[in-house]
Order: C-alpha cells, then sequence, then structure tokens
C-alpha cells in the first residue's frame, strides 16, 4: 500500500470549489479518499464533483459559508450522515476584503477577516476531533500563507490571521495529540489563483516577486495540494504542529540576480 493512499477515507474540503482547495479535493479523491466539496456555492462545488467522478472518484457537494456556524454544522452533520465518519477536514477557505494599508480598514472588515479565518477554522476543528477520537485519530489540515511570517503594508489583518492559524495548529497539536489527532498548517507563497488574482496580475507586484523567488516564478494549485495528500495520509502520520512552507524559496531569502 502506498504510503499516500486515502482509500477508506473521507475528507472534507473547505473553499474547494477553485484554486488551491479545488486542487486538495481532486488529489485527494485521486489517491481513493472520499471528499466532501464546499463552498458558498453549490453550482462550482457540483461542478469539482462531476470532474471528481469522470475520473473515477468520489465526492459530494454542500453549500457552506465558513463564518455561519450552523452552515458548518450542517456541513459535519450532512458527511456523517452519507459517510459515517471524517479523517481529514481541510480548512481551505478564508476571505481578504481588504487590500491597503490597515489604518483605513473598517473595523468591522478587520473582524469579518478574524472570524472567517480564525474562528471558522477553529470552530469546524472543534466539530471533528469528537468523532475523529473515537475513531483512533485525524488529520486536521489549514491552509495558511507566508503573510504569517512577513509583515506587510497591504495585507496587514489578512496576515495577522493567518499568523493565528499556524498557533492554531500547535494549539491543537499538543490538545489533542494524545487522541492520535494531527493537526498541520500549510502556507503557500503566491500561487496563481483567482484568491490571488489582485497579486500575480498587478506587472509591478508579479515582476518583483518572481525577481525576489529563487525560483523565479509563482506558484501553482497542484504544487500545494501534495503536501496536504501527504499531511492527510500515512507518510505525514509523525507530522503534528508544524507548518510547511511552499513558497518557491521566498521565506528562504532574496536569491542572486543575474546582474549580482
Amino acid at each position: 500500500m502506498s504510503l499516500f493512499d486515502l482509500t477508506g477515507k473521507v475528507a472534507i474540503v473547505t473553499g474547494a470549489s477553485k484554486g488551491i482547495g479545488r486542487a486538495i479535493a481532486e488529489r485527494m479523491a485521486e489517491q481513493g479518499a472520499m471528499v466532501v466539496v464546499s463552498s458558498r456555492r453549490i453550482e462550482a462545488c457540483e461542478e469539482v464533483v462531476s470532474g471528481i467522478a469522470h475520473k473515477g472518484g468520489t465526492a459530494f457537494a454542500m453549500a457552506c459559508n465558513i463564518g455561519r456556524k450552523p452552515e458548518l454544522q450542517a456541513l459535519v452533520d450532512a458527511t456523517l450522515a452519507r459517510w459515517g465518519q471524517i479523517d481529514v477536514a481541510v480548512c481551505n477557505a478564508a476571505i481578504n476584503p481588504h487590500f491597503g494599508p490597515a489604518e483605513t480598514m473598517p473595523d468591522e472588515i478587520f473582524d469579518k477577516i478574524m472570524a472567517s479565518n480564525i474562528k471558522s477554522n477553529m470552530w469546524l476543528s472543534h466539530m471533528v476531533i469528537p468523532g475523529m477520537a473515537e475513531r483512533g485519530g485525524g488529520s486536521i489540515i489549514i491552509v495558511s500563507s507566508i503573510g504569517g511570517f512577513r509583515g506587510s503594508p497591504v495585507l496587514g489583518a489578512y496576515a495577522i490571521s493567518k499568523a493565528a492559524d499556524m498557533q492554531l495548529v500547535r494549539n491543537l497539536a499538543v490538545s489533542h495529540g494524545h487522541q492520535n489527532i494531527r493537526a498541520n498548517a500549510i502556507a503557500p507563497g503566491l500561487v496563481r489563483t483567482d484568491f490571488a488574482r489582485a497579486l500575480w496580475e498587478n506587472p509591478d507586484i508579479y515582476r518583483k516577486r518572481t525577481r525576489d523567488t529563487p525560483l523565479r516564478r509563482i506558484g501553482e494549485p497542484d504544487e500545494i495540494a501534495g503536501a496536504a495528500v501527504f499531511l492527510a495520509s500515512a507518510a505525514g502520520s509523525f507530522m503534528t504542529g508544524q507548518t510547511i512552507t511552499i513558497d518557491g524559496g521566498v521565506c528562504a531569502g532574496v536569491p542572486m540576480r543575474d546582474d549580482d
């Protein structure tokens, strides 16, 4: 059996209708997982489910706004009603409605970012942990960002929320390790998704980011999905409380340039 085999596992993936979440859902299904594809738009989720089914995978779609606790609970309840278990929870959905200086951000926007990017992940984790403990273990994966490591003049609240997500997995790991429940985060750099479009479609930002990235390019969703499969599978069974950075080398330091 492959170390990355997920046969018999049930995985919930939030924000799974596009970008990194979609790639994670598709790749987990390829490894045999039964996947719950969730986002706010049911039509987009059903499109992903159709693609998974076309390749022989198993999935179902359910709309969910992560900022509404009853909808998250309904997502968990529907998964348990359908498949009787939850082995993997991928907290990928997030928001960033403010791009610019923190001092221009209204308080209600800050509160909304914190609620969607931190509190909802805590809610979902707490909802799935009892069942995971009863079954002998599970894996919680939160998609964070390298923004959680770096100061930013334009992504302040988002970066704060992503740093908090890294602390959340540490807390979950310490609190529930004795139940064989693992919690880890993934911190992507700039990835070609609709969520980050404002960054990679801006020629100045794109030029600077690729110049300052050792691999001299931005990432693709599939390059994040592999880490999620690792964390969900037996391959990652001794990893917990950690953050995997996948950023093309950005956090390693500024590379030498051709004109250096």
